[in-house]
């Protein structure tokens, strides 16, 4: 049910934007251009591409995300919000503002290893009592969406208590503490 460590690869797509910040000082001028440091407007572009992949976060469904002032608060905004079911979407949408096309994308490897995990989840949970319980998509993700167009209320304690019981068939890709952020919401 949480897709926490799904949406991991995107949230690089944040981290780039708060390394960036962090590798061009942040604001601070520099001296020189000199051996890879970068220019004043390297730096300044880079500033203003964070700020960009931050609004349009914001404008995709992802709300609070604030303008990147230091790559630590940008960081840990991001990593407050990689749950949120619209977060994927988002950073997928925004990710080219970041320059370079954003983050590598996620290994086939590991998107296997996500959907194999979902899967497991969903039968546990159809054997549960669920039987509209849906498979994850293509990239492993189960949405709030996704459940809602199934009838599954995940509001519903006896959702919970079985998305809790399934959580260890996945071997740790979702956590009973990633079941209960995905129930609140957040």
């Amino acid at each position: 049910m949480s897709r926490t460590h799904a949406g991991l690869p995107i949230a690089a797509a944040a981290i780039v934007a708060a390394t960036v910040l962090a590798a061009c000082g942040a604001g601070s001028p520099t001296s020189s251009a000199s051996a890879g440091a970068p220019t004043q407007a390297q730096q300044q572009q880079a500033e203003r591409a964070a700020v960009s992949f931050a609004r349009c976060m914001r404008a995709h469904g992802v709300p609070n995300i604030p303008d990147p002032t230091s790559p630590q608060e940008f960081k840990s905004s991001v990593a407050g919000k990689q749950h949120l079911p619209a977060f994927q979407s988002a950073a997928t949408a925004c990710r080219h503002l970041l320059g370079g096309g954003g983050p590598p994308q996620q290994s086939a490897a590991r998107t296997h290893e996500l959907i194999v995990a979902g899967l497991a989840f969903a039968r546990c949970l159809r054997s549960h009592g669920f039987p509209n319980f849906p498979d994850p998509s293509n990239t492993g993700e189960l949405s709030h969406e996704m459940l809602a167009s199934a009838g599954i209320d995940v509001h519903q304690p006896a959702v919970v208590r079985a998305a809790d019981a399934c959580a260890p068939v996945t071997r740790g890709l979702i956590t009973r503490a990633g079941v209960a952020h995905f129930v609140a919401g957040h």
